[in-house]
């Protein structure tokens, strides 16, 4: 919509709001809600139709989820995927690179995910995809994506990393030592995700704060006068990815409505890996791979919860949490859903309040 409608502006002055990016990051914003209201119940009917038994539920979780989430649909998070895709298809300049490199990554974590719950699903058992092969694919997703990344980008912003707190600090790691932390950066924080996505809202909360944070950063920095400013590095046509991320809100938000205690649908892989995906991509973008790691400290947490877990319980026959991830072991504690969900969301606003700070803090 936006290619068609700025061609116009010259004859009617009024289709100039077009151009303004925070124009269109609102408009993807709300396009992604509605459609999310209103595709919504037609994908939860369909799901529930062809699913019978809803997502199989892992035998060694919580007890509780074993009676009060039986049942319930998952791949939800195709819900979240159509929303975003199309707003941002409607609203975004699609000559931009940057754009396709996101949604690209979006989607193919999308469809690896979505493999991972068919297989669930049909064969009603709580593992599908086998790790290694689920694995695999989102390193040739990813490689592809970040040479392609690099490709589009000018030097000598292309294969660098920038630190945060310091003044247009950018470290040259050459084309494959960048490619292979961009990687590790989209896998990484593609699997984070679907690790924390354990309870109803859980996930999908901070990935909204995560996704509004990073439509500002992606502002800022595709703005010359503003990243001057700021003295951060400027990355002309990073800018678009606001609308990207504005998008990610409203379709968050669209199915949140869904997912709020007591979940109507699952997102499941489908939605989980490639909601990850869609925030390392941006931030590989946007130069902003370790504020990244702040504003999504929660992430962070929850995957180090597993790895301490795993690493304890191998080298010394204990285990530190009653169960991982994190979340699972405050409801071993009794913790009510609710409660673990809400105080995670807290926590998740305060790193992203801390991620934010890294833009004046130079």
């Amino acid at each position: 919509m936006f290619n068609f409608l700025v061609d116009f502006s010259d004859q009617l002055s009024a289709f100039n709001v077009f151009r303004y990016i925070t124009f269109r990051t609102g408009g993807a914003m709300i396009t992604a809600l509605v459609i999310s209201f209103i595709c919504g119940p037609i994908i939860i009917r369909w799901l529930r139709l062809h699913q019978q038994g809803g997502q199989p539920i892992r035998e060694d979780g919580p007890e509780s989820h074993l009676i009060t989430k039986v049942g319930t649909p998952t791949m939800g998070g195709f819900m979240i995927l159509a929303a975003l895709v199309l707003s941002t298809l409607l609203w975004a300049d699609l000559r931009n690179g940057y754009i396709w490199a996101a949604l690209g990554v979006t989607v193919g974590y999308g469809m690896i995910g979505f493999i991972d719950d068919y297989i669930k699903v049909t064969r009603r058992h709580s593992k599908g995809l086998p790790g290694k092969l689920k694995f695999v694919l989102q390193i040739f997703i990813a490689v592809v994506a970040s040479l392609w990344i690099v490709s589009i980008t000018r030097d000598p912003l292309s294969t660098s990393l920038a630190i945060p707190f310091f003044k247009n600090v950018l470290i040259d790691l050459g084309g494959f030592l960048f490619v292979s932390f961009a990687v590790l950066v989209m896998v990484g924080t593609s699997n984070a995700v679907n690790l924390t996505d354990g309870l109803d809202g859980l996930a999908i909360g901070p990935v909204m704060i995560a996704a509004g944070v990073f439509a500002l950063i992606a502002y800022i920095i595709g703005n010359s006068v503003f990243s001057n400013y700021l003295q951060v590095h400027y990355v002309p046509g990073a800018g678009e990815l606001s609308i990207f991320c504005g998008a990610l809100v409203g379709a968050g938000l669209g199915f949140l409505w869904f997912n709020a205690p007591p979940a109507m649908v699952f997102m499941g892989d489908t939605g989980s890996l490639s909601m990850g995906g869609a925030l390392g991509v941006v931030s590989v973008i946007t130069k902003h791979e370790l504020v990244l790691a702040i504003v999504g400290g929660l992430f962070v947490l929850e995957t180090v919860s597993v790895i301490v877990q795993v690493v304890s319980f191998k080298l010394t026959g204990r285990r530190v949490f009653q169960m991982a991830p994190l979340h699972h072991h405050f409801e071993k504690k009794g913790w009510a859903e609710p409660t673990i969900v809400i105080r995670f969301w807290i926590i998740a606003m305060i790193l992203a309040l801390a991620g934010l700070a890294t833009l004046k803090l130079r």
